[in-house]
């Protein structure tokens, strides 16, 4: 799902206990001058889906929702959507449990002193010990749904299905992403080249200059 279609995604859409659990995309979240504004107006028509929930995800969903007070599955201390700004902090939060190298200040004697720092898997923060550095990954929402689209690439998932999974309207956005993540190791390629021109099964072609 699109950061705006997670935002504004309500309980009444996500169907934890039927035969096959599913999220029905129906709504998206944006921001006006930092106030947050939920529509039914989704990005293109194909946003509008139903997608099937893993069990790891059922889990996690169901519990939230046993003591979630909103309507919404992800909301402020007031049951309302995130603003934006609200949302920022939050992904901070999530962010600042990475591996990846940062600046730090110290400052002694009134002056900063300038260090370059990188945790390690699984060390706690000196000032802040509930935060545990456990992210060896660069993440972002977009990045989520990425990689969410390329496990079912690498499944084996056919592009259009999956085309339908993501809410893309052209089908060249999933077949770019697709050859992308498909077709770029030529060691993986190798034995589909092979079969193709083994065994005399090859077939010659001629055209035209016109015709190519």
């Amino acid at each position: 799902m699109r950061r705006e279609e997670i935002l504004g995604l309500q309980w009444d859409c996500v169907f934890l206990d039927r035969a096959v659990p599913y999220i029905s995309v129906r709504r998206a979240w944006h921001p006006d001058h930092n106030r947050p504004v939920v529509t039914t107006d989704l990005k293109t028509k194909a946003a509008r889906r139903d997608i099937p929930i893993p069990k790891c995800l059922v889990d996690c969903l169901s519990a939230e929702n046993e003591r979630s007070t909103s309507k919404y599955v992800i909301s402020n201390n007031k049951g309302e959507p995130l603003s934006a700004s609200q949302f920022q902090r939050i992904w901070r939060y999530i962010t600042i449990r990475s591996t990846r190298e940062r600046t730090i200040y110290r400052y002694v004697n009134g002056h900063a002193i300038k260090k370059q720092f990188k945790p390690k898997t699984g060390e706690k923060c000196s000032n802040r010990p509930k935060i545990v550095y456990c992210i060896d990954f660069d993440v972002s929402p977009h990045l989520l749904r990425h990689t969410y689209i390329t496990n079912l690439i690498h499944a084996g998932v056919d592009p259009k299905t999956v085309q339908y999974l993501a809410g893309h309207e052209n089908s060249k956005i999933t077949m770019d992403i697709y050859a992308k993540v498909k077709y770029n190791k030529p060691e993986q390629l190798l034995a589909v080249v092979d079969a193709a021109f083994t065994n005399g099964e090859a077939v010659a072609t001629t055209s035209q200059p016109d015709e190519q």
